[in-house]
């Protein structure tokens, strides 16, 4: 019989290769294994009880909240406070960073930015969502409150970042530096196996995401681009084939595995883009150079760029790192007016 080997035997077994390792960021993914878990199941059911839809409120982003959105930031939130290792947590359902001030987490090193339920609007269609999370050391004083601070770290300072994918199957892909390693859910005994082990990225990819409804409204560099795209050059492999999900960790999975490029740009009605730096955009530019890939916002690189708030957007090009050169070189070339 193979031996399989468990997400938390994995994380054990690397442990050495974490800068300060200290067996607490072990702790750390076993909080977040366990709340991938529950919001699993919760989605898996969500047909059967009353727990798709919106729950009538809105989030700092002025975005309807599905049910499972809140639930699923409960559910994070709740098994992040019971390791006693994070002194807060920032989400992208939340207006301002929470601060864990119960006696148990006093002294807490680690600060997590997470992205509870991304894609949440697809799941009364049955397509695939996911979660995304981040994980800092904090840099502000152990012995006092957490602070603004530890949250508005650069994405290079990172020391684990992942997401999770409910999908056909549920996957939980993380990096700690040391590539990037995927584990497959067994609901039948509730553990994640590895699956895909030290995951690269095509340099070159087939396949490019994004939302061509807003066509109209791109700069005028990446309509050159998604033109060039569908141009027809056998050399090239093109036309490329057209992939949009809606949901943004179902769409950089697939192109992870397969090679491609995922877009999000800036346009009218979002000057600075619409995806999150913190929650959505640091976490997936790490995982992408891990895996031989890269991310930008059309100028520079992503995990360099200083955030000034919690909920800072950004335009976002990942990928194949080919095709994120060649999109950026038409944006050089084509310069807003």
């Amino acid at each position: 019989m193979t031996k399989l080997t468990t997400l938390g035997e994995y994380v054990i077994l690397k442990q050495h290769e974490y800068p300060h390792a200290t067996g607490e960021l072990s702790q750390l993914f076993g909080a977040l294994r366990l709340a991938a878990k529950v919001v699993n199941r919760e989605i898996n059911k969500a047909g059967l009880v009353d727990i798709t839809g919106a729950s009538g409120l809105e989030n700092i982003q002025g975005e309807q909240q599905q049910k499972l959105d809140v639930y699923a930031n409960d559910t994070f939130k709740a098994a992040l406070l019971a390791r006693g290792l994070v002194a807060g947590m920032a989400s992208e359902e939340e207006v301002d960073f929470v601060a864990f001030n119960e006696a148990h987490t006093a002294g807490g090193k680690y600060v997590v930015l997470i992205d509870p339920l991304d894609g949440s609007s697809n799941i009364d269609v049955n397509v695939s969502i996911g979660a995304i999370f981040s994980i800092y050391r904090r840099v502000s004083s152990p012995d006092g409150p957490v602070q603004l601070e530890d949250f508005l770290q650069p994405g290079n300072r990172q020391v684990a970042a992942g997401y999770v994918i409910f999908g056909s199957s549920t996957m939980m892909v993380y990096t700690t530096g040391n590539g990037v390693h995927g584990f497959t859910f067994d609901p039948s005994i509730g553990v994640f196996y590895l699956s895909h082990e030290n995951i690269r990225t095509p340099e070159e990819g087939l396949i490019y995401s994004v939302n061509e409804g807003n066509y109209v409204k791109f700069p005028e560099g990446v309509k050159k681009y998604i033109k060039y795209c569908q141009e027809m050059d056998p050399d090239s492999k093109r036309p490329y084939t057209s992939r949009y999900i809606g949901s943004l960790v179902a769409d950089f999975h697939r192109n992870l595995l397969k090679g491609g490029i995922y877009m999000y740009p800036s346009y009218a009605n979002a000057p600075t883009g619409k995806l999150r730096l913190l929650y959505e955009c640091n976490p997936l530019a790490w995982l992408v150079e891990q895996a031989g890939g890269k991310a930008t916002d059309g100028n520079r690189r992503i995990l360099d760029i200083e955030p000034t708030e919690l909920h800072q957007r950004t335009p976002f090009y990942i990928g194949s790192k080919a095709m994120v050169d060649k999109v950026e070189w038409f944006l050089h070339e084509y310069p807003q007016q």
